[in-house]
């Protein structure tokens, strides 16, 4: 794709985040669009959102379980940006009409002490990197109609990001086995989804290995201080006002959130 068309993709992507719209998927207009393009196009809506003054203040990895992969008909991992204007803290209220088409995952993030560059990033080196890990919750939300997406519409849609939810522990990934660690996600009460540390790539800090090696070729570091989102554990789960949610993992902590 040329410039003049990448920008005005992500031109669109980050004025229908503004004024919370949906956009027809990417793929159904321009069926030969790569994935490098789709990763330039994100690069441009993201940048919009830099120049209205958010701060970039970590990363996340989409796509890493087979139950995601599964409900979206997207088979292989991909990442976004986070910024300061989309995170949340442990209870926190999230007006439901700041978004469009929302779902909540449980994960695993990992909060950096050390910065991370690939090639050859291994799990071991995540872990030494790592000052601590929390529960969280990511709120994936869609620019794109019905979430009718291939994996072009949402790497350009930086990677279906909403807004993420801190936990309020931080705990030495040393101390808890993050592949066995059981997650239980609870919505008005009810459990609607379980899963465990093993289903973000195996394992993850795998998913963060995979991050920083694929970031590596690109010459982009994971930075000491950055929040990573390693990645869904289990299903996600729609939610709309008047939802409360709690996430639960094992030797980690829990993380609230209600919507209004």
């Amino acid at each position: 794709m040329d410039k003049t068309l990448i920008e005005r993709l992500g031109d669109e992507l980050y004025q229908a985040l503004v004024k919370r719209e949906v956009l027809a998927p990417l793929t159904e207009r321009h069926p030969d669009i790569t994935i490098a393009d789709a990763y330039r196009i994100q690069q441009r809506m993201n940048a919009r959102r830099l120049e209205a003054g958010e701060r970039v203040v970590g990363k996340k990895i989409g796509v890493t379980s087979k139950a995601v992969m599964n409900m979206l008909g997207v088979y292989q991992p991909d990442f976004g940006i986070l910024t300061d204007g989309m995170l949340y803290n442990e209870g926190e209220a999230i007006a439901a009409d700041t978004l469009i088409q929302p779902k909540a995952e449980g994960e695993i993030a990992f909060v950096l002490k050390k910065d991370l560059k690939g090639p050859g990033v291994t799990a071991a080196d995540v872990l030494a990197a790592t000052e601590g890990v929390m529960t969280c919750f990511e709120i994936v939300d869609s620019r794109i109609r019905d979430w009718k997406i291939k994996i072009q519409d949402t790497v350009a849609d930086n990677a279906s990001c909403g807004v993420f939810v801190l936990g309020d522990s931080l705990v030495d990934p040393r101390k808890v086995d993050l592949n066995t660690c059981g997650m239980i996600l609870e919505k008005n009460g009810e459990i609607v989804a379980t899963g465990s540390g093993a289903a973000a790539l195996g394992a993850p800090a795998n998913a963060v290995a995979w991050l920083a090696n694929t970031l590596g070729s690109l010459d982009i570091p994971l930075q000491a201080g950055e929040v990573i989102l390693s990645g869904s554990l289990a299903i996600m789960v729609p939610v709309k006002a008047g939802d409360n949610l709690r996430v639960t993992i094992g030797g980690i902590g829990g993380c609230s959130v209600r919507f209004v």
